[in-house]
């Protein structure tokens, strides 16, 4: 009988390990930057074309490859960073498995030039699909350049998989920021489709974060520093007024390697406990230096997990580290023990009894006795105006009575003549000959609505009654018509007297800019759309000044893992997305009108049962079902 085990070709084996190693253009950016940063390059250049599916081509001035380490390179399990297992425990650089370039080459177009600092000339290698095509001399830079064109060519199959330019680009940008945010003193730039996206010079790291997300990202950045014996910390936290609902600015790096750990972000969430909104999150840029050999980075394919020998220490350490720095910048109230030196008492008083106040009162003081002083008042003043306004002169006799007067008596002078006569006034009455409904709008009006815990309205029908959810109810209404607004591509909008400036990074603004049409059609007018802030002039008629940061932030987490394709996967999208952040709220008070006009819209609109989200916006109940429940 023959063996049914048999080993597998190399090619075979190269491109099942690339569906482990390559997942998509991102993964080869991933693995090349972090080959040029372990080169020792203090200049890194990426350049990518339609988003990563035609080209992706890394440049470098590291310390380059001869002629024999750039074919071995390509080899499986070829490696220059380690060479025994227990080095696996000891490890200072990024890549160390040695499966990355083969696995790249299985699936793509590769070419390599690189050379040697004391070398005259260099290499130039072309593989295609695991195969090399050619091996040449030729005269190239110091440092390396990988060029991998046409990925997933032989497996057409993952390629299909690729979602849209947009979002393997954002991948793409975000593996491209966390290798320069953890070695900012390297030089990147990133190219996409010939346009400069980012140009990040050497800096510290402050400088690096903040050209990454915009200038204004410094006047969020609270600085976090401390050392231990089982961790260094350093890096910056965000002040907890511009936390945000998504999950955007949050990084660990443990050793200058970008890592995921719930454990960790837990524990900064319970440094600001209290201190944020509920739903937001806190941005973060926090750098963690541990010993290599109480971690344990290859417990996943993509090195982003690590394992920690000591995690409860490590948590406790994080937490008041955050805590300590929120207290020390007036970030987080904190207990003052100072004392205030101006209430204790001074010297001179120091021994001495203490001494009752006196009270000293005129009892026979009385203000409206004749001889009391009169004292000038505003009564003066208008006795004197009413007096020069007049025909007689100073000398009157009737003028020095009342001078002689007590100022307030002078107010009423000339009261007495007044006439004691009342006008008696007749209004002609209207009798009212009939009513302004008949019997039947009267007997429509007592069908009003009532509003239930301030998120139910209950509408009685003849069959029984109706009982809507006001949440899910706007969200259709809101969703229609918003939907309505992008598909006729007229939308209204109400002009704002002083615009506003929005500030977001590059990836968010690309989100922007592919959903900008999208976004005028509902009414948004944007004036200016920057490098890291777009200008809004106008906005729809159900949206306040308030709410657009708002809306604007909860749409890009809605689209944050994927922007559609189609226009009309785009228009609903937004429109979902707008929908739900500009719908009432549960617990807010509706009044009569309100709670009307919703009831008539819902069921005006051509899916009322059922909120965008495939949630029911209303139940029935007859007076059947009422009754049954009075017969138990």
């Amino acid at each position: 009988m023959s063996s049914i085990i048999q080993l597998l070709p190399d090619h075979v084996a190269n491109q099942i390990a690339a569906g482990e190693v390559v997942q998509r253009p991102a993964s080869v950016v991933k693995e090349l930057l972090e080959n040029s940063v372990d080169a020792g390059a203090t200049e890194i250049k990426l350049i990518v074309k339609d988003a990563g599916k035609t080209l992706v081509q890394v440049i470098d001035n590291g310390k380059g490859m001869s002629v024999t380490d750039s074919r071995l390179c390509f080899e499986r399990h070829a490696t220059s960073k380690i060479r025994h297992a227990e080095d696996l425990f000891s490890l200072g650089t990024k890549g160390f498995r040695g499966e990355a370039l083969a696995s790249i080459a299985a699936i793509a177009h590769v070419e390599m030039k690189t050379k040697q600092e004391q070398d005259e000339l260099g290499t130039h290698l072309i593989i295609e699909g695991s195969k090399f095509v050619s091996q040449d001399v030729a005269v190239v830079p110091k440092g390396t350049s990988f060029s991998i064109k046409n990925l997933f060519f032989n497996i057409p199959a993952r390629r299909n998989f690729l979602k849209s330019d947009t979002v393997e680009f954002r991948h793409i940008v975000d593996e491209f920021e966390r290798v320069a945010m953890a070695h900012a003193n390297i030089h990147f730039v990133l190219i996409h489709n010939g346009s400069e996206m980012f140009n990040l010079p050497a800096s510290n790291t402050r400088q690096r974060i903040v050209n990454i997300f915009g200038g204004r990202t410094n006047e969020k950045l609270v600085p976090v520093n401390e050392t231990t014996e089982i961790v260094s910390i350093n890096g910056f936290v965000c002040k907890p007024e511009f936390a945000k609902k998504n999950r955007g600015e949050q990084f660990f790096f443990v050793n200058d390697r970008f890592i995921k750990s719930g454990y960790l972000h837990h524990a900064v969430m319970a440094a600001y406990e209290g201190l944020l909104k509920d739903g937001t999150q806190p941005g973060y840029f926090l750098y963690l230096d541990v010993p290599p050999n109480s971690i344990d980075i290859n417990i996943h394919p993509t090195k982003t997990e690590i394992k920690f020998d000591d995690e409860h220490a490590l948590y406790a350490i994080l937490r008041s580290s955050i805590k300590h720095s929120l207290g020390q910048f007036n970030v987080a109230p904190v207990l003052d023990f100072e004392r205030d030196n101006t209430l204790d008492t001074p010297y001179d008083y120091e021994g001495k009894d203490v001494s009752m106040p006196t009270i000293q009162v005129d009892s026979t003081f009385n203000p409206f006795a004749d001889d009391a002083p009169v004292k000038p008042s505003s009564s003066s003043s208008f006795g004197s105006s009413r007096s020069s306004s007049s025909s007689s002169s100073y000398s009157s006799p009737s003028f020095r009575k009342a001078d002689k007067m007590p100022a307030w008596e002078s107010l009423y002078n000339g009261l007495d003549t007044a006439s004691d006569e009342i006008t008696e006034v007749n209004f002609e009455s209207e009798e009212v000959t009939g009513s302004l409904f008949n019997d039947e709008d009267v007997e429509q009006a007592v069908y009003k609505t009532y509003q239930i815990h301030k998120k139910y309205i209950v509408s009685p029908i003849k069959s029984g009654m109706v009982i809507i959810d006001q949440k899910r109810a706007h969200q259709r209404i809101l969703y229609e018509q918003f939907l309505a607004n992008i598909t006729v591509q007229h939308g209204s909008s109400q002009q704002l007297l002083f615009p506003l400036t929005l500030h977001f990074n590059k990836s968010e603004l690309a989100i922007i800019s592919e959903m900008k049409e999208a976004l005028q059609n509902t009414g948004f007018v944007f004036a200016e759309f920057n490098s890291d802030h777009i200008v809004v002039s106008g906005l729809p008629v159900n949206v306040t000044e308030s709410e657009v940061s708002i809306l604007l932030e909860e749409l890009l987490n809605d689209l944050q893992q994927e922007v559609p394709d189609s226009s009309f996967s785009q228009s609903d999208s937004i429109a979902k997305s707008m929908a739900r952040s500009l719908a009432v709220k549960t617990g807010v008070q509706l009044s009569d009108k309100e709670q009307e006009t919703m009831v008539n819209s819902l069921f005006a609109c051509k899916e009322p049962g059922v909120s965008p989200f495939n949630k029911p916006t209303f139940i029935t109940m007859s007076v059947e079902d009422l009754d049954k429940r009075f017969a138990l």
